[in-house]
């Protein structure tokens, strides 16, 4: 089962989706019924400012810099079993901007926070944000709020019970 989590990194609901329903099936189900994309990015904006990207946030700029944080350990730890539970960390602690040498430590301490801080602070997290802003403009239908669940390239009302909407559909 494929399936897209288009989300923000501050949004109430999409923590509760990512942390509660989204990690847990993950963990319960086998590797192969489950293939997971994660898009932070949600309802955000992005301004091309003299050749650099701009990004507001619906709620503000400490969302931006957790998705961009969000978005580079990704782009760092290219695997995903690898930079699920960093982000699970992220999204289930006190802070989601704060928190990331501490998740790194605990759920994985091969990567390293000083690719991933300038990532954040440079021009190659811009342009994955800008691939992100890229993605949730082109989904069809466009995404009308977050989180935005997409499932084998459906948009699906998957907020109440993913695990047994993801055990039905695995074949």
């Amino acid at each position: 089962v494929e399936l897209s989590l288009y989300y923000e990194s501050l949004c109430p609901a999409c923590r509760g989706f990512l942390v509660q329903q989204l990690f847990t099936a993950w963990l319960l189900l086998p590797a192969e019924a489950l293939s997971i994309t994660l898009v932070p990015y949600g309802n955000a904006e992005e301004k091309n400012i003299s050749g650099k990207w701009h990004f507001q946030c619906q709620h503000g700029p400490e969302e931006c810099l957790g998705n961009m944080i969000e978005t580079c350990v990704m782009d760092e730890a290219k695997n995903f079993t690898t930079y699920f539970p960093v982000i699970f960390c992220l999204e289930s602690g006190s802070s989601v901007t704060k928190n990331l040498e501490a998740c790194l430590q605990i759920y994985a301490p091969q990567l390293d926070g000083g690719r991933i801080a300038a990532c954040v602070q440079g021009d190659a997290g811009a342009a994955l944000m800008h691939r992100n802003a890229q993605l949730t403009a082109a989904l069809d239908p466009p995404h009308q709020y977050v989180p935005w669940v997409v499932i084998n390239g459906l948009q699906a009302q998957a907020e109440a019970s993913l695990l047994g909407l993801i055990c039905r559909l695995y074949q």
